[in-house]
């Protein structure tokens, strides 16, 4: 049993991340699929801290609740439809009327308070300022799980998140009028035998409808990257349904602690809707890693051999890579990104990244970009492909960083730096006039 345990372990930390697709057939390629996304889900929960940005969100959130509920409110009374994101806010949450109450009270104040005097201009500026706040907070969460290092530019940003701000109140409009009316359908279908069993399922599922359909146009819109559908609407699906279930615990915590406010007030409301945002963005995470792990599974392929790759081998990808790349170059051909020449050379995408990652900090390559809507970088030589030898290019990388320290390599150890020195020189010299290009 113990053997078999470690053989199972073995796999799943090591082997299974040497199998690609082409190495077993499709059915058991989907399986190793899921399990690897599960993996790496799980994996990366602490390593992206994940408990800790839903704190930070949780905060965020607190800040903004009132500003968010004046902008809805304030759409709504101007299409009428006020008293129909009233009556979600209670039903979502139910239990916690007073809680409702207080924050409505604030919302009312707030919105009369920016119809005159000062505080109308500074007012809206700040209203605005701290929901965008809040926005560019979950897209920073989101790019980071993502391993996106750039965000938005100001106007995409004044772009995008102005339209789900006004966009916002008709969602919900839409989610309650739908409601509304399957209740009302509903009743009157109860005459009929056949017909209410279904309406009545159908209602029950509503909710889970739009909720998956939230987070997956969350998981598509929030990076600031390339998000296939599929892979959000998956992770849609899943934290959606989960986040019903929650939601229902929640409302039935609520209605329990409800009967001990005669002993602690409305005070017990606060830890819990405090609890109830932290784990609502713990769940939404964790979907973001459900979604990035889905779409970059090939990324994780031979991550273990990746982080302990030698150093002659990695010199070996690096020359490899230049000397592909120098060639198409020369030919007048479309630059390579990494997912072409991670596919056409078999050199696991993760390691291709690295690689170039490094050939552009050292200054060998340049990004440039595909000329296309997704923003994909390609990758061309920095230099004149007819000075890009081997050795040049060894001597790049081995001299690329710092080497002022205190040790005296010109004085007490400077034999054994002319020894490495002319160890290097006597190992490159070989390769001094051979062009990559020709390799």
């Amino acid at each position: 049993m113990g053997d078999t345990i470690k053989r199972i372990f073995h796999f799943l930390s090591y082997e299974i991340w040497r199998i690609t697709d082409n190495d077993v057939s499709k059915h058991r390629s989907y399986i190793y699929y899921v399990l690897k996304t599960i993996i790496i889900t799980i994996r990366r929960f602490k390593l992206d801290r994940i408990t800790d940005k839903a704190s930070a969100l949780t905060y965020s959130t607190i800040l903004s609740i009132v500003p968010i509920l004046a902008i809805i409110f304030a759409i709504g009374k101007g299409f009428g439809f006020s008293d129909l994101i009233e009556k979600q806010l209670r039903t979502t949450f139910a239990g916690q009327e007073e809680t409702i109450d207080t924050l409505l009270e604030f919302v009312n104040s707030y919105l009369s308070q920016t119809k005159s005097g000062l505080f109308v201009g500074i007012g809206i500026v700040l209203l605005l300022w701290t929901i965008i706040n809040l926005i560019s907070n979950v897209e920073l969460q989101f790019n980071h799980i993502w391993q996106i290092k750039k965000s938005r530019g100001i106007y995409r940003k004044f772009t995008d998140y102005f339209s789900v701000i006004l966009l916002m109140p008709f969602f919900i409009l839409f989610s309650g009028g739908l409601s509304i009316y399957l209740t009302g359908f509903a009743k009157e279908m109860d005459t009929f035998i056949i017909l209410a069993p279904i309406v009545k399922i159908v209602l029950q599922v509503i909710p889970y409808f739009i909720t998956c359909l939230i987070f997956t146009g969350l998981y598509m819109f929030m990076p600031n990257t390339h998000v296939k559908f599929k892979h959000a609407l998956f992770s849609g699906i899943i934290v959606g349904i989960t986040y019903q279930f929650f939601q229902y615990w929640y409302i039935n915590g609520q209605m329990s602690v409800s009967r001990y406010n005669a002993i602690y007030g409305s005070f017990a409301a606060i830890p819990l809707f405090l609890l109830f945002l932290q784990f609502s963005w713990t769940i939404c995470l964790v979907g973001t890693q459900l979604t990035y792990a889905g779409q970059n599974i090939r990324n994780f392929n031979f991550s273990n051999d990746t982080d302990t790759i030698s150093r002659r081998y990695e010199d070996f990808v690096c020359i490899l890579i230049m000397s592909v790349i120098c060639k198409r170059f020369e030919k007048g051909e479309t630059p390579y990104t990494s997912e072409i020449l991670s596919t056409a050379y078999k050199i696991p995408i993760r390691l291709t990244q690295n690689m170039l990652y490094k050939l552009v900090e050292v200054g060998l390559l340049h990004e440039a970009s595909d000329d296309t809507k997704s923003n994909i970088p390609t990758y061309q030589p920095s230099i004149d492909i007819n000075k890009m030898t081997v050795n040049y290019i060894l001597d790049k990388i081995d001299t690329y960083g710092s080497e002022n320290f205190k040790i005296e390599k010109s004085k007490e150890y400077k034999a054994l730096w002319d020894t490495m020195i002319e160890r290097q020189k006597n190992l490159n010299q070989h390769y001094n006039q051979m062009l990559v290009k020709d390799l």
